[in-house]
């Protein structure tokens, strides 16, 4: 994603998946969220399974010019990974990085907004029957 960063960077991270597919709609979340952050590079890396990794989506927000990086583990909820194994892999790859200061976010967790995209699926399963 390329968008001017003056030091700060997203680094959206999901478990990665075999399919391709999977895999871009990471990159389509990052490109939305790319075009509402101002002020923030936006990237996006996948904890195991497909390029980039972590380490990668680390390098690249340094090489932005990013100096805080903030690791937002896309997934619903506070589980192993997204508590334990991305903050510890994401922690792991600032290290290589001098004067990168990095912080994880929550999980999106409960938010009234998932409530409404719920609620549009189930809508559009509704109209897509056949």
């Amino acid at each position: 994603m390329n968008q001017s960063a003056p030091g700060k960077a997203i680094l959206l991270v999901d478990h990665g998946s075999v399919k391709a597919e999977a895999n871009e709609l990471l990159e389509e979340i990052a490109r939305l969220v790319a075009g509402i952050a101002q002020g923030y590079h936006v990237e996006a890396a996948h904890m195991e399974l497909a390029p980039p990794d972590i380490a990668a989506g680390v390098a690249a927000c340094v090489r932005a010019g990013a100096t805080e990086i903030t690791v937002m583990p896309y997934m619903l909820a506070p589980g192993r990974h997204s508590t334990g194994d991305i903050p510890r892999m994401a922690l792991q790859a600032a290290e290589q990085h001098d004067g990168v200061l990095l912080k994880v976010s929550a999980p999106l967790g409960v938010d009234s907004r998932l409530a409404e995209v719920i609620l549009r699926r189930v809508e559009e399963a509704g109209e897509n029957r056949g």
